[in-house]
């Protein structure tokens, strides 16, 4: 792994190998860095704090073998990517501006990916995550992951019957809940369908009836002016002298006639005469015919008025796309009534409806209660093995008489499911609250590990935990990050020979302040600092067996030449090889 203006690392290779890595250095010379490249290889999150200060962008590269057919291998393949000889290159690039970007196999991938295949690749471990085992989620699902397909297959059904039964249970609680609203929403709706239904509108009837009420109310007015128009042009009888406007086109066709012969032009001028005698013979008595026709009915005025009244009521009511006052048209309304009775139907159907809920309901949760007592006895059968397996883990970490046990329980809830006789409380991950137990000596009353475990045990625990994890669900490479924190003594050199022999089988590297477990690495790495007076470089450096021995005394007496020192490293190391046949 190549690491570039990365924190305090300018340049610098970190050359990983098989078997068992310690990484050591004084601190702040950049130890954690190490761990931070290879979280960001691996989909870590993109810190634009971490580049160094002056450089414009952080790179991390790194070369991983994939055995052939792994599910990393082919994730990667899937993606496009390309194997150098059976190897995966990968890159991380993190600018100061918060960019990042991933390049797998040759081809820009998402950051997403990296940890597709972090998952199967790397498990990493430091002092966050010792943490993170005090709670009791955390503790289930090491529980879960141990257990394997016996819990995670009926989980899985279980999570899908729990979805379900929220989505039902939502949906009964708002329909009940809103009854009242419903019910008052029904009442409007069957009150202006009713109400619609009465008057029984027909598109374009207002525009009809506006136009007979103008009519109807100027009906005198209309017959006087239509009287007076016929007697302009065909003459009022009452009035013998009188000159209308037929009289005198007569007179003119009469002039026109005699000498029409004489010229073509005034020809045309009299055949159009003729056809204003015949138009105006037409108008005269169509308006004859409208004064007769026209009734001033005061009684048909009343009613036209009062289904105007009607009318208007509807459109201000339901017409209108938010039935603004005023606005609208028939049609509006009429649609208004056709959504309004789908909708009324709704309603109306929501107390069949809520029936129907109710019994999806209680048949999802019997389901869910059956699938929750599966999981619960698949947890129960495991934990026996698990804090059996954990406990011998810590008999190898100089805790030989500690014991781990799993506490399972249920708590009582009166809106949870019936098992057994109780209506316990659920969630998505079961009914069952999984606590791990330490009694760390003979005669001490087990404790929650959040309560009754020291620094020091804490570390070894959950080593111990990763250790059977590595037996059940291994994965190629371990990252430790001080998870010795609070160790020492007899306890450091067992977890160090304990993570040697998890070596045999994974590849494991441990960022370490204790000589007793470097001491037991197979490489050792050390993070030097150095200062020109401007910027702060370090560099990855791998030891031979006497710069192991100055490293070791370092850490063991703060010296490098000190003689004592000298001699307890050089007694560290030939320990650490006895029992391995070194």
């Amino acid at each position: 792994m190549r690491i570039r203006d990365l924190g305090v690392i300018d340049d610098a290779v970190v050359e990983l190998a098989p078997g068992f890595t310690a990484v050591t250095g004084e601190t702040g010379a950049g130890k954690t860095m190490v761990v931070t490249s290879l979280g960001l290889l691996l989909g870590g999150r993109a810190d634009p704090g971490l580049v160094r200060r002056g450089a414009d962008r952080a790179v991390v590269e790194g070369r991983i073998g994939l055995p052939p057919g792994s599910p990393a291998a082919a994730r990667a393949l899937e993606a496009g990517a390309e194997l150098d000889d059976g190897a995966l290159l990968i890159s991380r690039t993190v600018s100061a501006e918060g960019r990042s970007r991933a390049h797998v196999g040759g081809r820009a991938v998402p950051v997403g990916l990296l940890a597709e295949l972090g998952e199967d690749l790397i498990a990493v471990h430091g002092q966050t995550d010792q943490q993170r085992l005090l709670r009791p989620s955390r503790q289930r699902g090491a529980l879960d992951r141990y257990a394997g397909e016996a819990v995670a297959e009926p989980l899985k059904r279980y999570r899908e019957v729990y979805r379900r039964l929220r989505e039902v249970s939502t949906t009964l609680e708002e329909l009940t809940t809103r009854a009242r609203e419903r019910a008052q929403e029904a009442d409007l709706l069957r009150f202006g369908l009713d109400e619609v239904a009465a008057a029984e509108p027909v598109v374009g009837e207002d525009t009809e009836l506006s136009a007979e009420a103008e009519r109807l109310g100027h009906a005198d007015a209309l017959s006087s002016a239509a009287t007076q128009a016929h007697a302009a042009l065909a003459g009022d009888p009452t009035e013998p002298d009188s000159v209308d406007a037929g009289t005198l086109l007569a007179q003119a066709r009469r002039a026109l006639d005699g000498v029409r012969g004489h010229d073509e032009r005034l020809a045309a001028l009299a055949d159009r005469l003729n056809e204003v005698g015949y138009l105006l013979t037409d108008v005269a008595q169509d308006l004859a015919g409208y004064a007769d026709d026209l009734d001033a009915d005061p009684a048909r005025l009343a009613a036209v008025e009062d289904r105007r009244a009607v009318l208007a009521q509807l459109l201000r009511k339901y017409g209108g796309p938010a039935h603004t006052q005023g606005q609208g048209t028939l049609a509006e309304v009429l649609a208004w009534a056709e959504a309004s009775a789908l909708r009324l139907s709704e309603l109306d159907g929501d107390d069949e409806r809520i029936d129907e809920l109710g019994a999806q309901e209680t048949a999802l949760r019997a389901e869910l209660a059956e699938l929750a007592a599966e999981v619960s006895a698949a947890r129960h059968a495991a934990a026996g093995r698990f804090a059996e397996a954990v406990s011998a883990e810590l008999a190898e970490l100089a805790m030989p008489h500690a014991r781990v046990t799993f506490a399972l329980s249920w708590v009582d809830d009166l809106a949870g499911i019936e098992l057994d006789g109780r209506t316990v409380a659920y969630g998505a991950h079961g009914v069952d609250e999984v606590e791990v137990l330490l009694a760390p000596h003979p005669g001490a009353a087990p404790r929650p590990i959040a309560k009754g475990a020291s620094g020091g045990e804490l570390s070894r625990v959950m080593l111990a935990v990763e250790v059977v994890f590595a037996g059940a669900d291994p994965v190629p490479t371990y990252l430790f990050d001080e998870v010795d924190a609070g160790v020492g003594g007899k306890a450091a050199v067992e977890i160090g020979r304990r993570l040697a022999k998890l070596a045999e089988t994974a590849q494991v590297v441990v960022v370490t302040h204790l000589p007793q477990v470097a001491a037991f690495a197979d490489r050792h790495l050390v993070v030097e600092k150095t200062s020109d007076g401007t910027v702060t470089r370090s560099g990855v450096k791998v030891l031979n067996d006497e710069e192991r021995v100055r490293e070791l005394s370092r850490m063991l007496a703060g010296l490098e030449d000190s003689e004592l020192g000298r001699a307890h490293a050089e007694e560290l190391l030939a320990a650490a090889r006895m029992p391995r046949g070194r």
